[in-house]
């Protein structure tokens, strides 16, 4: 390359900065900077953010598996999880979607896609999905409306093996406990 060129090049690149610059990239505003963290007149109180995952108590998800009583919180997020220590055969873990835009169709549509078993069942008077996993006796996930809008769902899954109640009416229960605790 030419020495002409690369000085062409070069005094492109920099005009191109100069219009980014002047176009607003770096403007000065009236106020004081305020430290990292600290308020602002906009509304950042998100205590009830993660709602949903206290609809029921650790001692109802306890109630619902087996009478356990070490229910532990592990993740709260798109989806609420428990670890239930001392579920009845070892080790269980549940787990609550609610989707606010969603539908039992397209719930029931998926689940046929991954090739998992739904059946329709009857929840508080409505239908529900209840879904199973293939070859899984030991997992199983219930899905209704919601009371307004979008769909909740609950899935238990227990450590592989027997001693353990049907995770299928466990997720029932905490099925029927969302949408009475949600109306």
């Amino acid at each position: 390359m030419k020495r002409r060129s690369v000085v062409r090049i070069t005094a492109t690149v920099a005009a191109a900065l100069a219009v980014a610059a002047t176009a607003g990239c770096g403007k000065t505003v009236s106020g004081s900077a305020l430290p990292a963290g600290s308020g602002s007149s906009i509304n950042t109180n998100f205590d009830k953010l993660l709602r949903e995952c206290e609809v029921v108590s650790s001692d109802q998800i306890g109630v619902a598996v087996g009478n356990a009583t070490d229910v532990e919180g592990s993740f709260n997020g798109a989806v609420c999880m428990w670890d239930v220590v001392d579920a009845p055969g070892g080790m269980a873990m549940v787990t609550l979607n609610w989707y606010e835009v969603g539908s039992l169709n397209n719930e029931k549509a998926n689940n046929d896609k991954l090739g998992y078993t739904t059946e329709n069942v009857t929840v508080q008077g409505q239908r529900a999905v209840q879904t199973r996993r293939p070859n899984d006796p030991d997992s199983c996930g219930v899905t209704a409306s919601a009371a307004d809008t979008g769909i909740v769902g609950w899935w238990i899954n227990y450590r592989p093996g027997s001693g353990h109640p049907d995770p299928c009416a466990g997720a029932q229960k905490l099925v029927e406990l969302t949408l009475n605790l949600a109306r």
